[in-house]
């Protein structure tokens, strides 16, 4: 993310200056907390007040309830750079955090209030962000990224559609497919705008070498096979077509990180950690690919997505922009890069633990306790930068 370019006077609490802050540390938060709360609930030894199975509470506030939060943080920050207009803060930004809260809450207590009502109150998070974000776009004659819109729209309905098919079928698949699907084209396409971009930031003040590709009809059509492709996931996972056609995602994907050069990004975690957390999407695709065909279990592809692509790129992004509009140095502190080893080691005992059946109870609890770890990690050592005023930036890089 580049500077913010101009804001109003604000003499309230900092959290609320900019969207990034409070989503940040409250999504990290409930990340963290979430998995600890649903590794007893795996084993019956806890349960809460939800309509959800333990299943698919923990998929629904992963899903719809992390994410979203990490989203809107990541968009009402992005936004004012991309139309020159000024960022949401005060209480209109806090009105969006009490809507998310609110949804946590719900979804929480939906056995005492009703399935139905949660759904709503659940939704209108997403609802708001929807109008949020279309009117700043719209406003700032931002056309290039109405896309957003359409993708906050879309998982909105999913949302919406995970409550009533966990209502009428005791259990949601299509709706966790369709909500993962969303996110991964989301990474797909932001991801392809920022890696490559910080990347060339940085290798730009390194010897001569090999720079990452511009971006061209390879990234698109690469983009719109993985679009297609989870398109057939979603709506027919096991078939041989969307076995075809998710293998071959994942070699476009694949091919598409590497002319990325991340791999002469190793000096900087900062920019590195961005390469490693999209490498788990080509291997999601690669993994539902195998699954298609019944070589592995499903599972193994989702949580590749799920714990290694959505989680390991939403640390990365979140720590780089925090340091960058808190005036801070982007660089990774050596407990910052313990953060991100946590979680890389979470996702691939994540993944293990599906395809090495013998090994999975020790595994879970190595992927659970490391995804923990990870994200309310990054909560200890964020708190601080992002409750705090911006410190005076004198010649911080931003990019």
């Amino acid at each position: 993310m580049t500077q913010i370019p101009r804001l109003r006077p604000y003499a309230g609490p900092a959290v609320l200056s900019y969207g990034f802050r409070p989503f940040f540390l409250l999504g990290s938060i409930w990340a963290g907390l979430e998995v600890l709360a649903w590794l007893p609930m795996f084993y019956g030894e806890l349960s809460l007040t939800t309509v959800f199975s333990p299943r698919d509470w923990h998929v629904h506030e992963m899903l719809f309830g992390y994410v979203p939060a990490i989203i809107a943080g990541f968009l009402l920050t992005a936004i004012p750079n991309w139309t020159g207009r000024l960022p949401l803060q005060g209480q209109p930004l806090l009105g969006l955090v009490l809507a998310w809260l609110a949804g946590r809450i719900a979804v929480l207590l939906s056995a005492e209030t009703g399935w139905l009502a949660a759904a709503l109150i659940d939704v209108a998070f997403l609802a708001l962000m929807v109008a949020a974000v279309a009117r700043e776009i719209i406003a700032g004659k931002n056309w290039r990224n109405l896309m957003m819109v359409a993708m906050l729209s879309l998982l909105a309905i999913a949302n919406f559609a995970f409550h009533v098919e966990a209502h009428v079928e005791g259990i949601a698949e299509v709706s966790t497919r369709a909500g993962i699907a969303l996110v991964i084209v989301l990474i797909t396409v932001v991801g392809g705008r920022i890696i490559p971009s910080f990347t060339r930031n940085w290798l730009m003040r390194r010897p001569p070498g090999r720079m990452p590709a511009p971006f061209g009809r390879f990234d698109q059509f690469c983009m719109a096979l993985s679009a297609a492709s989870l398109a057939l996931w979603v709506v027919a996972p096991d078939s041989a077509p969307a076995g075809v056609a998710l293998l071959s995602a994942a070699l476009f994907n694949a091919l598409r990180l590497a002319r990325w050069t991340g791999d002469r990004t190793l000096a900087d975690r900062l920019v590195l950690i961005l390469h490693v957390g999209f490498a788990f999407v080509p291997l999601g695709f690669f993994l539902g690919g195998l699954a298609a065909f019944g070589l592995v279990p499903p599972s193994a592809g989702i949580h590749a997505w799920t714990v290694g692509g959505i989680g390991i790129m939403t640390l990365a992004v979140m720590s780089r922009a925090s340091l960058g509009h808190t005036g801070r140095a982007l660089s990774a502190s050596p407990a910052l890069q313990a953060v991100y080893a946590v979680a890389a080691i979470a996702a691939l005992a994540r993944i293990c633990a599906v395809v090495e059946p013998q090994l999975s109870i020790p595994l879970l609890h190595i992927a659970a306790f490391g995804w923990a770890g990870a994200f309310l990690g990054f909560a200890a050592l964020y708190a601080p930068l992002l409750c705090r005023p911006k410190r005076p930036a004198a010649g911080v890089p931003r990019s």
